[in-house]
C-alpha cells in the first residue's frame, strides 16, 4: 500500500475548510492547464461538509465553476430524489448553490438497471475523456466505512479484481442492494486521490489501514495506490488519533 501523505486538521469544520482551500487551488491549476477541472464526488458526511464550505464560497475565492466537470465516484441503485442518493446529496449541498452549467454535471443514472447503467457512464466517459486508456481525473474524493469499503469497493465483493471496465454494477451483499461504482484502475490514475475522514469512529480502522497487514481482500481502501498522482488523507484530530502527525 502507497503510503498516503496525512493531513490533520483540529475538527471537522477546519477539514473542510482546509480541503476546500486545496479543491480551488487544485481546480484553478488543472483549468489553466487543461482548460477544464474532473472531479468525482464522494458520498458521506464529511464530504457533505466540505460541498456545504464550497457551496459558501464568495466569487472571487471560488474556482471558475464553468469549467468543472463534476462526476461520481459511486451511487446506489436508487432515484436520484432519493434520500440514500449521493447525488441527490451533492446538489442539495452544492450542485444547485454554484453556476455549474448542467451540462458539466455528468451523474450516475442509479433509477436504471444496474448493468445498464454501469455501461451507459462508461460511455459517457468515452464522451468526456476521449480515446485515453483510462480516463485521468484531476481528483477523486473517496470516504472510508467500518468495513474498510471506499466509494462502492466492498471487502470480498468481485469489483476489486476488474481490470478491463472503468464502471461496474455490484450487489453488495451485506447493503442489501446494488451499488455502481468507478473501478480501481480509474481511481488509481487520477491525478489527486483525497480520502476524507472525520470522527472517533474512524481511528481505529485508519490505523489498521496503515500499520496493519496488507490485507485489501479485507481493507479494499488498501488498493488505493495512485500510479503518478498524488495520495492524500485529509483527517480531523479524532480520526488521526493514533497515526501521528509526522509519519
Amino acid at each position: 500500500m502507497l503510503r498516503p501523505e496525512l493531513r490533520c486538521c483540529p475538527d471537522a469544520a477546519a477539514l473542510a475548510h482546509e480541503v476546500a482551500v486545496a479543491f480551488v487551488v487544485h481546480a484553478r491549476e488543472a483549468i489553466a492547464a487543461r482548460g477544464c477541472f474532473c472531479v468525482a464526488l464522494a458520498g458521506g458526511g464529511t464530504p457533505r461538509l466540505l460541498y456545504e464550505t464550497l457551496a459558501g464560497l464568495p466569487a472571487a475565492a471560488a474556482p471558475d465553476w464553468s469549467k468543472v466537470h463534476v462526476f461520481f465516484g459511486d451511487e446506489r441503485c436508487v432515484p436520484p430524489d432519493d434520500a440514500r442518493s449521493n447525488y441527490r446529496m451533492a446538489r442539495v449541498a452544492l450542485l444547485d448553490a454554484v453556476p455549474l452549467p448542467p451540462a458539466n454535471i455528468h451523474r450516475l443514472h442509479g433509477e436504471d438497471m444496474p448493468q445498464a447503467a454501469a455501461a451507459a457512464y462508461a460511455r459517457e466517459l468515452r464522451r468526456v475523456f476521449g480515446s485515453a486508456a483510462v480516463p485521468r481525473f484531476d481528483l477523486i474524493l473517496l470516504g472510508v466505512g467500518g468495513d474498510g469499503h471506499t466509494a462502492s469497493l466492498f471487502p470480498g465483493t468481485a469489483v476489486l479484481y476488474v481490470h478491463d471496465a472503468w464502471v461496474r454494477a455490484q450487489y453488495v451483499e451485506v447493503q442489501h442492494e446494488w451499488r455502481l461504482t468507478l473501478t480501481l484502475p480509474v481511481i488509481n490514475a487520477a491525478r489527486a486521490v483525497w480520502v476524507l475522514a472525520a470522527g472517533a469512529d474512524k481511528a481505529a480502522i485508519l490505523h489498521d489501514l496503515r500499520h496493519g497487514p496488507w490485507q485489501p481482500e479485507v481493507w479494499p481502501l488498501q488498493f488505493v495506490n495512485p500510479n503518478v498522482g498524488e495520495y492524500r488523507w485529509w483527517l480531523d484530530a479524532a480520526a488521526c488519533a493514533g497515526l501521528g502527525k509526522t509519519e
